[in-house]
């Protein structure tokens, strides 16, 4: 995130790496990278460095059937323990896990709000300035590690949750669309917000129509899941001396292998039939959708909930604008249903 909480000392974060980690920071700068955790590099007085990311448990509970911050806390859990599996378990150099605390849990509760995770710094390159990629060549050996990846689910399952077809922010979503014609005084984008989803709400409701209908096959058919990333985008992958690496493992889930395809690919299907040159896995054309409008639905879910609600006018407000403008137009973004 660009903005630091303001519910959150520095002190706090330094105070729980030195008696959960057992590392003493002398330096602990805020980060102003990624959109969702925030983020904090801590040095040591060697110079060793970490990475620590926070996440808003609050922001997460429309992520889970329950709705409480005790679940977005247990979600979150299993997909780092399945992420340090990979890791330990299954050997896979490629997957950047978290560290452990000295009781053995990879995740840390802060308070009611907040949980903490620390994982190991790296001095490479991001494989592009935004999701998308700079080159074929990392695009395809990102897709290497994927191929490696999904093989070693047997690793990760003991600890990963299993796709059911659960959109977060569904109910948020439905009742914003029930209250379109009434005003969101929530300034600064509230109104804006409300006007842009009342003139897109038809399509929204034809897009939830739909994954519905896709989600009743997808998730009938359990026999193909593997352990999945859930967002192999340029921004979560690091170029380093040996090659690509997974970063931001939090959406980590045992689902079918569409999930982490279906934006790894640059839009000319190269990725999906190397895949299945490589793996004999043909894949699903119903699937590949039903992720990416999962994708597209749980974005304008997100923003539409953060701007029903109070919030500031600050760089993360103005980032999620744009991006729900760009994710609000479901006739554009989903053509064929619509014609």
């Amino acid at each position: 995130m660009f903005t630091k909480p303001d519910d959150l000392a520095d002190e706090t974060i330094a105070v729980a790496l030195e008696q959960r980690w057992r590392f003493k920071p002398v330096d602990l700068a805020y980060q102003t990278v990624g959109f969702g955790s925030h983020h904090w590099l801590a040095a040591s007085h060697t110079g060793e460095t970490h990475f620590v990311s926070v996440d808003d448990l609050v922001k997460h509970v429309s992520s889970t059937p329950d709705g409480t911050t005790d679940a977005a806390f247990d979600r979150l859990a299993r997909a780092f323990r399945a992420a340090r599996a990979l890791a330990q378990d299954a050997s896979l150099g490629f997957v950047v896990a978290p560290l452990a605390a000295a009781d053995g849990e990879v995740l840390v509760r802060l308070d009611n709000r907040y949980s903490m995770v620390v994982h190991p710094y790296l001095t490479g390159a991001p494989a592009g300035e935004t999701s998308e990629y700079r080159s074929h060549a990392d695009r395809m050996s990102v897709l290497e590690r994927i191929v490696i990846l999904h093989a070693a689910t047997d690793a990760a399952t003991p600890h990963a949750g299993v796709e059911r077809g659960f959109l977060p922010g569904r109910r948020e979503l439905t009742i914003a669309l029930d209250r379109v014609d009434a005003s969101w005084p929530t300034a600064p984008y509230g109104d804006q917000a409300r006007v842009l989803l009342r003139d897109n709400a038809d399509g929204v409701q034809a897009l939830l129509a739909h994954y519905d209908r896709l989600a009743v096959h997808v998730c009938a058919d359990r026999e193909r899941m593997v352990i999945t990333h859930g967002e192999p985008s340029a921004s979560n992958v690091i170029i380093d001396a040996g090659g690509p690496r997974l970063v931001d493992w939090e959406s980590a889930l045992v689902a079918h292998p569409e999930r982490d395809l279906w934006e790894l690919d640059p839009g000319d299907r190269s990725v999906f039939a190397a895949y299945t040159e490589a793996t004999g896995v043909a894949l699903v054309e119903e699937r590949l959708d039903y992720y990416r409008l999962w994708y597209d639905l749980f974005e304008i879910a997100g923003y539409i909930d953060l701007f029903r609600n109070p919030h500031r006018d600050t760089a993360d407000t103005a980032e999620s604008w744009k991006n729900l403008v760009d994710f609000l137009q479901p006739e554009e973004r989903w053509p064929a249903l619509f014609r």
